[in-house]
């Protein structure tokens, strides 16, 4: 029998308060496992379900609207992209025979290395340098912020390669966990989006085989990291859908307000739908619609100030859960807010030219 995500965070996350501790929930991702759910959005031939964006998309939505824990299904989340748009997209036919049957049994977790101390994920100030010598590739540097770093087997870490004309070229580097030189160091807690475990790298002489590299050389930025970015904005998307429609829920409940109610109900119903066609358009042409997000995120936005005053207003407690909850979405309204002004900002160039 097929447990669906919706049933899984029912019976393995909800009113379990992993949103209020930093310890990973393993016996949870290993529930995971089991229950097959590792297989969403992967190819069929190395054993995933052979989905897409949009599969996984629904998922962490469900994942999200029955569990409550962003930080939880961000793991997923995470894990499943990995998958799909790194290995599936840009690894050779021996790559993907070797780390995609392992991602959709859960066996194996890569985490992705792009962002570094004091520079962000700005590709003019990242410092990781990867020298060719012999038939092997040796990596120096530090990375920051890395999404389950604390349990993955692989890093996919990002290092220039070369220099053209003043500019750094980059390349990705397939880096096991047990190589010698590469240290993995503890992150302050965010204080938010919790459990999802981030770590530090430090890489020291790391000697891996040349190829051990994912995708185009010198070109890893502009074809794997940039779009990458529009890749984890449209499918969470529905991930901000999720965590907004078990905030809405639980605080109509509480309140009895069915004006109230019924408004978060219809903003939802529009968020869900748009958030949905975002990574839609992942699986169709490949660009996700950049008016979809922003207006996902804006809706997000306005809901939270609205969930404020119904819980101010409230005379009963709600549950520690929805308090994180309303944590969670006010901190994702603050991550890489420069990169979304941009596209806010284009969005309206083209909006006013007429595109």
């Amino acid at each position: 029998m097929t447990t669906s995500m919706a049933e899984f965070a029912a019976r393995h996350v909800a009113g379990r308060g992993f949103g209020a501790s930093d310890e990973f929930p393993h016996a949870a991702w290993r529930a995971l496992a089991e229950a097959g759910l590792f297989r969403i959005g992967l190819p069929a031939r190395f054993g995933g379900d052979g989905g897409g964006y949009a599969d996984i998309a629904r998922a962490e939505h469900d994942l999200i609207a029955h569990g409550g824990c962003v930080g939880f299904a961000m793991s997923w989340t995470g894990h499943q992209l990995v998958g799909r748009y790194f290995i599936d997209g840009f690894g050779n036919e021996k790559q993907k025979a070797a780390l995609l049957p392992g991602l959709a049994t859960g066996k194996l977790t890569l985490a992705v290395a792009i962002s570094e101390p004091g520079a962000g994920a700005h590709p003019k100030h990242l410092r990781t340098t990867a020298t060719r010598d012999g038939d092997s590739v040796v990596i120096d540097g530090e990375k920051a912020y890395v999404t389950n770093g604390p349990l993955a087997d692989i890093f996919i870490v990002l290092a220039i390669t070369a220099q053209e004309d003043g500019r750094k070229r980059y390349s990705a580097f397939l880096v096991p966990r047990k190589t010698a030189g590469l240290e993995i160091l503890p992150m302050e807690p965010f204080g938010a989006l919790r459990p999802s475990p981030h770590c530090r790298l430090r890489l020291t002489g790391c000697r891996i085989p040349a190829n051990a590299m994912l995708g185009p050389a010198n070109e890893a930025y502009e074809a794997m990291a940039l779009p990458f970015r529009d890749v984890e904005d449209a499918v969470g998307a529905s991930g901000t859908s999720g965590i907004c429609g078990f905030v809405a829920r639980a605080l109509a409940v509480a309140s009895r307000d069915q004006a109230a109610a019924g408004e978060m109900a219809a903003a939802l119903a529009l968020m869900r739908q748009a958030a949905q066609a975002a990574a839609l358009s992942l699986d169709g042409r490949g660009d996700p619609d950049g008016a979809l997000m922003i207006g996902v995120r804006l809706e997000a936005a306005r809901l939270l100030d609205r969930f404020r005053d119904v819980r101010a207003n409230l005379a009963s407690a709600v549950s520690q859960e929805v308090d994180l909850a309303l944590a969670d979405i006010a901190f994702s309204q603050t991550i890489a807010q420069g990169p979304r002004q941009v596209r806010l900002a284009r969005l309206g160039q083209d909006f006013i030219a007429g595109r």
